[in-house]
């Protein structure tokens, strides 16, 4: 059974779902901005919930929904929103997103998502962690144009990708009017390849800011930018 992971305001139970916590998640919920003070925050593909409970930590939105198309990770999601601080402002929908978007009215402040990365088909034998992983259950387009009807005016989007899918981000963006805001490129370590983009998007074109994030100078060594960006979360940061 995989172990509950100990933050340090929460717990996240991930023997049921098929992504564990992992550092994408974490990052995500921690640099996602919240200087616009976003009142209503969707997360969208939430598995085990991770995020929008960093944001219920982070923030003093009202409303935090999830959405989970997976039932057993749906079922987890929600027993770690209530088992949280913050069990009144988060809740969570058992739906996929083309149906929630077509069902519901509101729009929210801030849209996260650590969306499935692997448009190839990849097949562990695990069917809940390959779905889990693999783009089709969530493509990007779907979730660039879903994301354009959700967002509040002045909203914003925030992802995370694979350093190789940052010009088709963009792109998809662009063709529903979101441009990007700022983008943080992630690496491992100082001689390694770019692995991962931070994205956030809005309705507003403007100034992009680009930086970028190394986690480690060395195995298990953490760089002071990723030590001050997640201490809030992990125990021993």
């Amino acid at each position: 059974m995989s172990k509950p992971f100990q933050f340090k305001e929460f717990t996240v139970y991930q023997d049921r779902c098929a992504m564990k916590v992992g550092t994408d998640g974490v990052l995500l919920g921690a640099w996602t901005s919240l200087d616009h003070q976003p009142e209503t925050i969707l997360d969208v593909g939430a598995g085990t919930g991770l995020i929008a409970l960093q944001l219920a930590q982070r923030s003093v939105a009202e409303t935090i929904d999830a959405i989970e198309l997976d039932e057993a990770a749906y079922e987890q999601c929600v027993s770690n929103f209530e088992g949280s601080p913050w069990a009144d402002r988060l809740f969570c929908y058992h739906a996929g997103f083309d149906e929630f978007v077509d069902e519901i009215e509101d729009e929210y402040d801030l849209i996260v998502s650590n969306p499935p990365f692997y448009s190839e088909e990849v097949a562990s034998g695990d069917v809940s962690r390959d779905q889990a992983r693999q783009n089709s259950s969530l493509p990007f387009d779907e979730l660039m144009e879903g994301v354009a009807k959700l967002l509040s005016e002045h909203g914003r989007f925030s992802v995370i990708v694979p350093f190789k899918e940052e010009g088709n981000m963009l792109d998809l963006a662009s063709r529903n009017q979101l441009y990007p805001q700022c983008i943080t490129r992630v690496k491992g370590n100082a001689q390694v390849e770019y692995k991962r983009s931070l994205m956030e998007f809005g309705f507003e074109k403007g100034e992009v800011q680009i930086d970028e994030l190394i986690i480690e100078t060395e195995r298990h060594q953490y760089t002071d930018t990723y030590i001050k960006l997640t201490e809030a979360f992990y125990l021993k940061m």
